[in-house]
């Protein structure tokens, strides 16, 4: 495959991939200088015997050096309003957790208003081409009931369809247009 092919099908793929509704995540861990993050969407269920889950952290990422040390990470769903955290955890400054609420009952930074929420401890770590693939096993988690998760879709933050009120708007439409 020449260069210009295989770029033509990097932005293809990427492009395919953008297509595939996913939540958006907080990965982090503790460092010996504080905590590490990243947002990601590549978070996916493993196991349930025993519970596992796994993470794509970019290689030139500096979380990435920070869970392979640490051998410990945590995922933090986020809620539909979050998504300056998703921003703040996807660019490269400072401080990105000056300001948040964590959780106090855990050793490793989670976000305190997170629809759910896990704490892992590395089992594995793969090469998987400019990622590294790590699966944790799955030490502490929760979630809450009453909050609606932020996802990604065609490089946009979204939110699920709550049916009710897509009803309303649906009926007012209809309303409007006999009007």
């Amino acid at each position: 495959m020449s260069a210009s092919s295989a770029l033509e099908m990097q932005t293809i793929f990427r492009g395919a991939m953008s297509r595939f509704t996913t939540g958006v995540t907080i990965i982090t861990t503790r460092t010996p200088d504080g905590p590490a993050g990243m947002t990601a969407s590549a978070v996916a269920s493993v196991s349930l015997d025993p519970l596992m889950l796994l993470v794509c952290v970019g290689n030139t990422l500096a979380t990435r050096n920070a869970i392979s040390d640490s051998g410990v990470f945590a995922v933090s769903v986020l809620s539909q309003g979050q998504e300056g955290h998703a921003l703040r955890f996807a660019s490269r400054c400072d401080d990105k957790f000056a300001g948040l609420g964590l959780r106090t009952d855990h050793d490793l930074p989670v976000l305190e208003d997170a629809v759910a929420h896990f704490a892992c401890d590395v089992t594995e770590e793969f090469a998987g081409g400019d990622h590294t693939i790590f699966v944790g096993q799955v030490v502490s988690c929760g979630y809450s009931v009453d909050a609606d998760p932020l996802v990604y879709f065609g490089g946009k933050f979204g939110s699920l369809c709550d049916l009710s009120s897509h009803a309303q708007l649906a009926y007012d439409w209809q309303l409007a247009a006999s009007l």
